[in-house]
């Protein structure tokens, strides 16, 4: 099931609402659902996709997750609502500890994300576009 932008986005602000509200301090530019898809360019394409980032620049502190990818992935795998919401609620959690690892000085989630992707460029092989 692929859930429209608009019950996407209403399930992201019921799950925000869910976190503990101190983990958004300083996240001035809030969460922020945005409609396209994005295939991670290391990888096949439709493969992987980049369902979120923590971005700290001169716009400030905020989270995009990207509906466009949680679709394909949907579409992909044949989610169910359930399947959604964990998906939302782990990405959102992910970026949070970006979020908080950021505010600390921080790396061990930097770190581990980027040993996970060492995992998969071997899984897949090296490849860019």
């Amino acid at each position: 099931m692929v859930l429209s932008f608009e019950q996407a986005g209403d399930l992201l602000d019921k799950l925000a609402e869910s976190f503990p509200e101190a983990l958004f301090d300083e996240l001035n530019g809030g969460v922020n659902l945005l409609e396209e898809a994005v295939p991670d360019q290391e990888f096949p394409e439709a493969r992987v996709y980049v369902l979120g980032e923590y971005c700290n620049d001169l716009l400030g502190r905020y989270i995009n997750l990207y509906y466009g990818s949680f679709a394909a992935m949907a579409e992909n795998e044949d989610w169910t609502e359930a399947d959604w919401e964990e998906e939302l609620r782990q990405t959102l959690s992910h970026e949070l500890t970006h979020h908080m690892e950021g505010r600390s000085g921080l790396h061990a989630l930097e770190d581990k994300d980027e040993a996970e992707m060492a995992s998969w460029r071997e899984e897949y092989g090296e490849y860019r576009q």
